[in-house]
């Protein structure tokens, strides 16, 4: 039955969902790639979808932006809607000189500033690591494809914007952060809590050190390099 946030039905949704942080994107990974899709919620305007890949049902679900959003739709999808799979489809940026734009970055592991993990721990510093048959089945499918790919550890942000005078950026690049986000510890949070798969993939839109960054535009479509590896590698 329909949870707060999702307006579908039990049998609604796949076992494995793609997850872009932008209701825009879902929107376009459901109708530039899967077979019949059909919208199954449209809650605050944050759209899922259910269609097929090759033959193999697939879902989308928008997850909205930052760890409190991403935990509301994948714990609502894991409990009540049967979901075992959830791969973050998104974008990331980069302070490693060895990055560049439209890389992806499979994050392996995710350090947060975020505290959600140490309250669902009993207040101890929880690993919030990737699944490996995910991990592995993407990063394969991205090397087959001649697709640059960075396999390790992101950082996940509560800020888009850093406070004046922060550090944080050195520090990452000193520790060799791949990426910085927003959502990625949050959903290894509830991944192990729920007892689901989770994996985040995303594409460099900012290189933060050389002042680099995509258009709004094409954070929005053009990622489809992405979309084919993770269908690939996950799904097929």
């Amino acid at each position: 039955m329909p949870t707060p946030h999702i307006s579908a039905q039990p049998d609604d949704y796949a076992e494995v969902v793609l997850m872009p942080g932008d209701p825009l994107r879902a929107t376009y990974i459901a109708e530039h790639f899967l077979d019949g899709a059909r919208q199954v919620t449209a809650v605050r305007n944050v759209y899922g979808y259910t269609g097929t890949w090759r033959g193999q049902p697939v879902s989308v679900q928008a997850s909205g932006m930052g760890i409190p959003s991403i935990q509301i739709y994948a714990t609502e999808l894991a409990r009540h809607f049967g979901v075992r799979r959830i791969v973050r489809v998104g974008s990331c940026g980069t302070v490693q000189s060895k990055v560049n734009l439209r890389d992806l970055v499979v994050a392996l592991g995710a350090g947060t500033d975020s505290l959600v993990n140490r309250a669902r721990f009993g207040g101890r510093d929880f690993p919030a690591v990737a699944d490996w048959t995910l991990t592995r089945a993407v990063v394969e499918r991205a090397e087959a494809a001649d697709v640059p790919v960075h396999v390790g550890p992101v950082y996940t942000s509560d800020f888009f914007y850093e406070p004046e005078g922060s550090t944080t950026f050195s520090l990452l690049e000193r520790y060799g952060i791949l990426a910085v986000e927003m959502e990625a510890a949050g959903l290894y949070g509830v991944a192990a809590e729920c007892g689901i798969a989770a994996l985040t993939v995303a594409t460099v839109s900012d290189h933060i050190t050389r002042g680099e960054a995509l258009s709004v535009e094409e954070r929005q479509t053009g990622f489809d390099a992405m979309i084919q590896v993770v269908l690939d590698g996950v799904v097929a």
